[in-house]
């Protein structure tokens, strides 16, 4: 897909994930295993909690309903596939990759996703709270209307990245590279930390105004009267 400006500001579009699944075969296996490999499955209300998927690849899957508490999938690899209505606490997905992927009205929380390569993703509804993706790499990653709460983006680096109809709740940009990201979308806009860091991104005149307190805090700047 062309790469595409974003209302005329020079911003380049996030390219998003276009997805043509096969047949999928209903999944009646046991739980996940390390380095497992699924390829064509459907998951359907999996109760995934506590079980260790480390490394494990999922190709042309479609995981819908699942429950994802405790779940290991470090350094899993999931391909041009489909979560849709994902739950769970503390989902530790640390250095996996995402690859063509729509995560659709996922409801998680305290999910590690630091070091993790995301590219071409595309995440719809739902609320994500503490989401770790401390020097994780995204590049054609779209929020949209989706509530992020405290997200950590801490070292990332984040490359035709935006945020449509998002509420974004005490972002950490700490550290953080960016680069053709548009927040002139996001519903709300809270950044706690790394407000420094926004070069290379395009904000709307009523963001920036929100924003003039920490932006002035960040300078030094004594506003008065």
């Amino acid at each position: 897909m062309a790469r595409r400006a974003v209302g005329g500001t020079g911003v380049k579009g996030a390219r998003r994930p276009e997805l043509r699944l096969p047949a999928l075969e209903r999944h009646e296996g046991g739980g996940l295993e390390p380095d497992g490999d699924y390829d064509g499955l459907e998951f359907r209300e999996a109760d995934f909690a506590g079980q260790d998927g480390g490394g494990a690849r999922f190709m042309d899957c479609v995981l819908t309903g699942c429950a994802l508490d405790g779940t290991r999938l470090s350094r899993a690899r999931l391909l041009d596939s489909v979560l849709a209505g994902v739950r769970g606490v503390g989902t530790d997905m640390a250095e996996a990759t995402l690859r063509d992927v729509e995560l659709t009205d996922a409801r998680l929380g305290g999910t590690q996703l630091h070091g993790a390569v995301l590219e071409r993703v595309l995440i719809r509804g739902g609320k994500i709270d503490f989401l770790n993706l401390r020097s994780a790499r995204l590049k054609d990653v779209v929020f949209e209307g989706c509530v992020l709460v405290e997200p950590d983006f801490g070292g990332a680096r984040l490359e035709r990245v935006e945020f449509v109809d998002c509420a974004l709740k005490d972002v950490d940009l700490s550290g953080a590279t960016l680069k053709d990201v548009d927040l002139r979308g996001a519903a709300s806009l809270e950044i706690a930390r790394g407000v420094d860091r926004l070069s290379g991104a395009v904000i709307s005149t009523g963001q920036l105004l929100d924003l003039a307190p920490v932006l002035a805090g960040e300078l030094g700047i004594r506003v008065e009267g």
